[in-house]
C-alpha cells in the first residue's frame, strides 16, 4: 500500500489528509481533517492573509496530528509528503509547505510539492475513478476556467474569466447585501426565498464565440439596483440574490457549451465523455443542476465531487501528490521548492488580463 500526507494551507482552511491506494488498485481517503477560519475572518467579510498565516502556524501540527490518528498510521508509515505549493496567499503557502519540507528531509520521505487547481482537477479521479481525457470547469473564490485535462501534469486552459472569478462575485454580492461571509453560501440560501424574474441582470458574454467568462458587469449591476432600492428589505435581498444566481447559470450555461462541444469534436471516439465541475462554487445547487441539464443535452457525464471535496482540502493534495509518486514525476530538487502565489495549471497559457486582479491567477 501507498500512503500519502497531503497539506493544504492556501487559503483560510488548515487541512490534513492521508490518502491510500490498496493492493487492489483503489485509492482509499484514510482521513480528512479540516479545520476552517471562518469565525477569525467573519467580522472583515473576507480573508485577511496576516490573520489567515499566523492561524495555519497555531494550528497544522495538530491538524496534522489528527489526520494521521484518523488514518491510524505513523508519519514512518507515509510513503510521500504532499503540501499545496501554489497558486494561493504566500503567508499559508510557506506554512505549509515548509512543515512538508521538515517532515520530508526528517523522514528521509519524497516530497511532492502540489499545485491547488491539480488538486481540484484529479479529484473526480480519486472519487469516480475517472479516466482521461475529461473536460474540466473550475469555479472558485480565485478561479474559473475551463481546461481540457488531459493526463497527470498535462492540462490546456480553453476559456478563463477576463476579470473576477464567480467566487469572488457571490462574494462581493454578498458583502454589498449585507449578508454574512462566506458569501456564497449566504446568497445561494437567500436565493431559494427570492423572484428569479424580478431583476434582469445581464448574462455577461452571452451569444459570443470565444468561450471565455466576465463577471464585472454582473456584480456592477447588482450594485446599481441595490443602490437604487436602499433601505433594503429582506425580500428584496432575497430577489436580488435570485436573479443574480439565474444570471449566473444561465451564463454558465452558454459559455461552457462552446466548450463542450470542442471537447466532442476533438474526441468523437469517447462514448460518454466526462465534464467535471470543481472548486468550491461547485457545492452550489443550482450551478449544479444547470451543469446537470446541459450536460444531458449535450450527451456528457457530470462528474461533481462531494461537497465535502468541493472546497479547499487536504484529500485533494494527497491525491495529487499520489498520483505523481506513482506516475514518477516527484521532483528531484524538492526541497527547494518555492512557493508561488501565482501558478497556473497550463503554464503555457498566457494570462488574461481585465478589470479585475484575480483573473491574472487563471
Amino acid at each position: 500500500m501507498t500512503r500519502v500526507l497531503g497539506i493544504e494551507t492556501s487559503c483560510d482552511e488548515t487541512a490534513a489528509a492521508v490518502i491510500t491506494r490498496g493492493e487492489d488498485g483503489a485509492p482509499a481517503i484514510l482521513s480528512n481533517v479540516v479545520l476552517s477560519q471562518i469565525e477569525e475572518h467573519a467580522a472583515f467579510g473576507g480573508v485577511v492573509p496576516e490573520i489567515a498565516a499566523r492561524a495555519h502556524v497555531e494550528a497544522l501540527d495538530g491538524v496534522i496530528e489528527a489526520a494521521l490518528e484518523e488514518a491510524g498510521v505513523t508519519l514512518d508509515e507515509i510513503d510521500g509528503i504532499a503540501a499545496t505549493a501554489g497558486p494561493g496567499l504566500i503567508g499559508g503557502l510557506i506554512v505549509g509547505l515548509t512543515t512538508a519540507k521538515a517532515l520530508a528531509a526528517a523522514l528521509d520521505k519524497p516530497l511532492l510539492p502540489v499545485n491547488h487547481l491539480e488538486g481540484h482537477a484529479l479529484t473526480a479521479r480519486l472519487t469516480d475513478g475517472l479516466e482521461f481525457p475529461y473536460l474540466l470547469l473550475l469555479v472558485s473564490g480565485g478561479h474559473t476556467q475551463i481546461v481540457h485535462v488531459q493526463d497527470i501534469g498535462r492540462y490546456e486552459r480553453w476559456a478563463s474569466t477576463i476579470d473576477d472569478a464567480l467566487g469572488e462575485a457571490f462574494d462581493k454580492t454578498a458583502k454589498l447585501l449585507g449578508l454574512p461571509y462566506p458569501g456564497g453560501p449566504s446568497v445561494e440560501k437567500a436565493a431559494a426565498q427570492g423572484n428569479a424574474t424580478r431583476f434582469a441582470f445581464p448574462r455577461p458574454l452571452k451569444g459570443e464565440a470565444r468561450p471565455d467568462f466576465s463577471f464585472s458587469g454582473l456584480k456592477t449591476a447588482v450594485r446599481r439596483t441595490a443602490s437604487e432600492l436602499a433601505p433594503l428589505s429582506e425580500q428584496d435581498i432575497a430577489d436580488i440574490c435570485a436573479s443574480f444566481q439565474a444570471a449566473v447559470t444561465e451564463t454558465l450555461a452558454d459559455r461552457v457549451t462552446r466548450s463542450l462541444e470542442r471537447f466532442r469534436t476533438e474526441h468523437s471516439h469517447l462514448k460518454e465523455p466526462a465534464l467535471v465541475v470543481a472548486g468550491g462554487v461547485a457545492a452550489n445547487a443550482a450551478i449544479r443542476n444547470t451543469l446537470k441539464s446541459l450536460c444531458r443535452q449535450k450527451g456528457f457525464r457530470l462528474v461533481a465531487p462531494p461537497i465535502k471535496l468541493c472546497g479547499d482540502n487536504a484529500a485533494m493534495i494527497a491525491w495529487a501528490g499520489l498520483e505523481r509518486l506513482e506516475a514518477g514525476l516527484a521532483e528531484e530538487n524538492a526541497l527547494a521548492f518555492a512557493p508561488r502565489p501565482r501558478w497556473p495549471l497550463d503554464e503555457s497559457s498566457a494570462p488574461l488580463f481585465g478589470a479585475g486582479k484575480r483573473g491574472a491567477k487563471a
